[in-house]
């Protein structure tokens, strides 16, 4: 199973010291030589960013920064995981603990899972998904 692992993040914020950039990047390469990490990142500020929301009936973008968000997402990590309880265990490790610092941590859906939705989840759906993460175009294998 996947797991993405949401930092949340307030702004504004400082930019990483180099001490907590040195021991993200050791807990990064942990999860690498593990074989549980399939991608991550630190993400910009909202002011760098857009929103975009659906207004009567017209699709608008909308520009950061977002000062009315109460939760900002400041990066990600996607793992690999047995369980939600192993995907806690590397949480614990990240070394960004403060006091109110919050990280949520989610399944990622599979395609499987949707079987609910439809009388099965047809054979021929399930190869295409796995041809495409084999192939290594599937976006976490670049």
């Amino acid at each position: 199973m996947r797991y993405m692992i949401i930092v949340k993040g307030k702004e504004p914020s400082p930019p990483p010291s180099s001490e907590m950039l040195a021991a993200m990047g050791k807990l990064n390469q942990e999860m690498i030589e593990a074989g549980v990490m399939l991608g991550g990142e630190g993400l910009q500020p909202s002011k760098t960013g857009a929103k975009v929301v659906m207004q009567g009936g017209k699709l608008v973008v909308k520009d950061g920064p977002f000062t009315e968000a109460k939760e900002l997402i400041g990066g990600f990590w996607i793992i690999k995981a047995d369980s939600l309880e192993e995907a806690l265990g590397w949480v614990r490790k990240i070394p960004m603990w403060g006091e109110g610092e919050e990280v949520e941590v989610r399944r990622v859906s599979e395609v499987e899972d949707f079987a609910y939705a439809y009388d099965e989840v047809s054979a021929e759906a399930l190869d295409r998904e796995k041809a495409l993460r084999d192939s290594g175009q599937w976006p976490e294998q670049r």
